[in-house]
């Protein structure tokens, strides 16, 4: 009867751990801190203590000018760098880069250069988006293993995180403006320079959106993607659907892709992972694209915590459409001159493959953005625990409609001495369209030929 109870003991006693370890949200009165000594989004509002990253001020909306196309102006344009790094002087500001960019100077000692700007912290997003963060503070709880969340509505789960896994979600739940529309460009270049275009539309359709047609209940569903290849022509036609979920332990993400040549619309489970991105010459896997994204479940996380570091941020001059394709893309890393820096706070997140999973990246570090929770750097190891790939994402406010994103996203595979570089959209016919109006039927698996039709 002694040993019964002890085991029942213990099993209540292993329940409230796992609960413990389940449940991620905070106290009202640390949910208080949004707002006062944190940032509304969860930042560190004051700067640091030399005054090298300055307090948080929201940006506001007015900020510059949208073009006809939607492109903005740069509120920045007028600052020159305050300094370079260059091969030749990197050891005096080691500590704040990441292996990754450190590994770029050895690779390219001739052209690799990061220019570093005055810091300008303003990123926001609209009111009723920042009422449901403080909300999602209290509430929002992670599903068993971390893979999925509950009581969570419309961006950043935790902002003021406990653990790892928690500041991924935060990267992968941020706030994208709704929806969007989007045309980009994608390159590869080989080890000379030389490159060919692959040419996407874009469409997201995020969870808050989607209470514009679907009133009853989002359900699982955490965004719809739909992508279509345009050009060259031997891809054309090609469109992927995703339907990504909100917990996918309880359903995994669902995917769909329409071939133009077979005209068939099939399955996709690849679409996840380290499957092959499209059109990527094998440079980038699923789960590359924006940085990161997918299920968490592979990975065990851990949290570093934060370190001042330069990433790529306020990227008007790389996003001119004055600019031609040519002018940002050449030898073993795109043009650095166009590229901006700052010193900023970031969380600091290892992840390591779990014993049994497989993933070409065995180990992953990942540097997020405090301010904006966007992966601005991630550090990419293969099976050997060698270096392998360097993820860097140049990043802008969308400042009139209050959307952070990317500008750019850079992949360098240092072991090949080729990139790619996901995102431009500098010679296209506009800028992005946030809050573009779509319905769920053109979400559907039976959309896909219609789409696809050249």
């Amino acid at each position: 009867m002694n040993k019964t109870r002890s085991l029942l003991k213990a099993g209540v006693l292993g329940m409230s751990l796992l609960a413990t370890s389940v449940m991620a949200a905070v106290s009202a009165d640390e949910a208080a801190k949004l707002g006062s000594t944190l940032t509304p989004m969860g930042a560190e509002k004051a700067g640091n203590a030399d005054g090298s990253i300055t307090a948080w001020q929201p940006l506001s909306a007015t900020a510059g000018t949208a073009d006809a196309k939607g492109f903005l102006s740069d509120p920045y344009g007028s600052e020159k760098p305050k300094f370079t790094i260059t091969a030749q002087n990197v050891e005096q500001y080691k500590d704040k880069l990441s292996p990754g960019q450190l590994a770029m100077f050895k690779r390219y000692p001739e052209t690799y250069k990061i220019p570093v700007y005055p810091t300008h912290r303003g990123s926001t997003v609209p009111d009723d988006v920042l009422a449901a963060i403080k909300n999602n503070a209290t509430k929002t709880t992670l599903v068993a293993g971390g893979n999925g969340l509950e009581n969570f509505e419309t961006a950043i789960p935790f902002p003021i995180p406990k653990s790892g896994v928690e500041v991924i979600w935060n990267h992968i739940t941020r706030y994208r403006g709704g929806s969007v529309a989007r045309q980009v460009t994608q390159a590869t270049p080989q080890q000379n320079g030389s490159y060919s275009l692959v040419y996407f539309q874009d469409q997201f359709v995020f969870r808050d959106k989607m209470k514009d047609f679907d009133k009853a209940n989002p359900g699982n569903v955490l965004f719809y993607f739909k992508q279509e290849v345009t050009a060259p022509a031997r891809l054309a036609g090609t469109v992927l659907l995703v339907h990504e979920t909100l917990d996918q332990v309880k359903e995994p993400r669902k995917a769909w892709i329409y071939n133009a040549g077979q005209r068939r619309v099939r399955q996709a489970p690849q679409v996840s992972y380290d499957g092959p991105g499209t059109a990527a010459d094998g440079l980038r896997t699923s789960d590359n694209l924006d940085m990161y994204n997918g299920a968490p479940d592979r990975y065990d996380w851990k949290l570093e915590g934060k370190k001042e570091m330069y990433i790529a941020s306020n990227s008007y001059k790389l996003d001119s459409p004055s600019l031609k394709y040519a002018d940002i893309l050449k030898a073993g890393h795109i043009n650095q001159d166009l590229a901006r820096y700052e010193l900023r706070r970031v969380w600091h997140v290892v992840a390591t493959l779990k014993p049994g999973q497989r993933h070409i990246y065995a180990k992953r570090d990942f540097y997020i953005d405090e301010d904006t929770w966007q992966a601005s750097v991630i550090d990419q190891y293969d099976g050997r625990n060698q270096l392998w790939r360097v993820s860097e994402a140049h990043a802008q406010d969308y400042y009139n409609k209050q959307v952070p994103w990317y500008t750019l996203e850079a992949i360098y595979d240092l072991q090949s001495g080729r990139y790619l570089a996901l995102g431009m959209k500098n010679e296209e016919k506009k800028a992005y369209d946030f809050g573009f109006s779509a319905s769920k039927a053109d979400f559907q698996p039976a959309a896909l030929r219609q789409s696809g039709v050249r």
